[in-house]
């Protein structure tokens, strides 16, 4: 018996009714939408709660806004990150929307790497939306992944309807070792996805740890790229822009070439204690503010 693709079929109708603005964008009147998406011509920072896991989520939530970060992505229990399970345990989508508005900070993201985000979707509705990252599949050998790609596209159907229903978005992040990591995946994941919901997390580090360039992956994701670690292949406070040996110059101006207008978030992993975390991502603000400027500057 034949079956339709469901992915394709719905999502017809889905770039339809977004078509007046993107074939990857819904216009919705949602908060989320309406102050989380504005024009490419500013940068807008956010930050990651794993990097302060040491702190409660109270407290990691004050020193990224301390920092004048705008936006937050909430991580769940990745290298322990305790964040995401307690606010759900304990907060509750009206509760983290409390402490977000106490230290005038947005929602931007949820990290659902451990959990995934059918546990998380209902809590992201109830903060008005937003956007969940996960990974992607096995690796596969080149010759399939064309197929490989689609099938795990057409998997995504439970989530996407969730993301529908919850007023958000899924971003898969790239990664070594995984069906989304080479800028050929890329390439497959653009060009077969149509859904306006789902998109691409894309971080440098394992785009580095290829020999493959950073702005050529990023116009690769154009309009479907929805969170952009900037995050360099190196280790301790070298992974973080304005520590390590990449100019993130290149990095922006491919950004702002595709009107990227979500946020960029200075990241890295196996974070120090929070105090000399805090100071580092001070540093990686001014550094990616300044560069940004440079970018602007240069092409008006």
């Amino acid at each position: 018996m034949a079956h339709s693709n469901p992915l394709s079929r719905r999502s017809l109708l889905q770039t339809a009714s977004a078509a007046a603005i993107s074939p990857w964008t819904v216009s919705l009147s949602s908060a989320f939408e309406a102050n989380r998406k504005p024009g490419a011509a500013t940068l807008r920072l956010s930050a990651s709660s794993i990097n302060f896991s040491r702190l409660p989520i109270e407290a990691a939530c004050r020193k990224i806004a301390e920092l004048g970060f705008e936006a937050v992505d909430i991580w769940s229990a990745h290298a322990g990150c305790p964040h995401l399970d307690d606010v759900q345990q304990r907060l509750g989508g009206s509760g983290l929307r409390r402490l977000l508005d106490a230290v005038n900070l947005k929602l931007y993201a949820l990290s659902v790497y451990a959990g995934g985000y059918r546990k998380y979707a209902e809590l992201l509705g109830q903060c008005g939306g937003g956007v969940a990252v996960q990974g992607s599949a096995g690796p596969c050998d080149p010759a399939d992944l064309v197929p490989k790609m689609r099938a795990f596209l057409e998997s995504l159907q439970p989530e996407l309807e969730l993301a529908e229903k919850y007023n958000s978005y899924l971003a898969i992040e790239n990664h070594g070792n995984a069906l989304l990591d080479s800028c050929d995946s890329l390439k497959a994941f653009t060009d077969l996805n149509r859904h306006p919901r789902l998109g691409i997390a894309l971080a440098p580090y394992h785009v580095l740890a290829r020999g493959e360039d950073v702005p050529e992956a990023i116009r690769i994701c154009g309009g479907q790229l929805l969170y952009f670690y900037a995050w360099q292949k190196a280790e301790g406070l070298e992974q973080l822009p304005g520590y390590g040996p990449c100019d993130f110059t290149p990095w922006l101006a491919a950004l702002r070439s595709i009107t990227y207008a979500w946020y960029v978030n200075p990241f890295m992993h196996d974070e120090p204690e929070p105090d000399v975390m805090a100071a580092a991502l001070a540093k990686s603000r001014d550094y990616l503010r300044e560069r940004w400027e440079a970018v602007s500057a240069a092409n008006p």
